[in-house]
């Protein structure tokens, strides 16, 4: 990926995607944001262009730039990825900070986000538009579905499955063959010992269900 890059949304998911494509010594076009005061405004010196449906950057997308969506609410970030297809037949790039380990064995999607010093081991399945936060280590044979969040510090063991949407909170260990459901949270710091049900809340060591 040698072009600039236009990043969906300014707020610190926007601001951490922003530090991964510098690291790489990526050109940031700007930010598009639907917060109107951020408009005409610089994050690190990279502006605040417009809307995240204002044409005038969006017809760049594809022919100049690539995107990238940072969008915290997980129906608006499907929406954009959706535009992104629908209307400039593009999917969203990956962002590996530099200081990513990834083995070449992993397989990973579109639209993803890998933080520094995060480790992706062999054979590992990573879905798509999946946020993987500073420091987290992804174990052999793991299958992680579309739009999940591991948090920093988490370590997550061999050949364990985690559903679509899915999220794992900063610090969580998951032993080795634990299945997380679809829409799945596990807290900061637990340590689920059983697998985890589809769209239940998990908190604590050894985790329990909250609700």
């Amino acid at each position: 990926m040698l072009n600039p890059v236009i990043i969906f949304g300014a707020g610190k998911l926007g601001q951490l995607a922003l530090d991964v494509f510098t690291s790489n010594q990526l050109i940031v076009y700007g930010f598009l944001d639907d917060n109107t005061p951020l408009h005409n405004t610089e994050i690190g010196e990279v502006p605040v262009l417009g809307s995240t449906e204002d044409d005038g950057f969006l017809k760049l997308i594809g022919k100049k730039c690539d995107a990238f969506v940072a969008v915290e609410n997980s129906k608006e970030r499907k929406f954009l990825l959706e535009m992104l297809k629908e209307r400039r037949h593009v999917a969203a790039v990956n962002a590996f900070h530099k200081d990513a380990s990834i083995s070449q064995y992993a397989e990973i999607g579109h639209g993803n986000l890998v933080g520094a010093g995060s480790r992706l081991s062999a054979f590992c399945k990573i879905g798509s538009s999946c946020i993987i936060y500073p420091n987290a280590v992804i174990e052999t044979g793991v299958s992680i579905g579309d739009d999940v969040r591991i948090g920093a510090g988490a370590c997550i063991g061999a050949a364990v499955e985690i559903g679509n949407g899915a999220f794992i909170g900063a610090g969580v260990t998951i032993p080795e063959g634990i299945k997380i459901g679809k829409n799945a949270s596990v807290g900061a710091g637990s340590v689920p010992l059983t697998d985890v049900a589809a769209g239940s809340k998990v908190f604590g060591f050894p985790a329990q269900a909250i609700k």
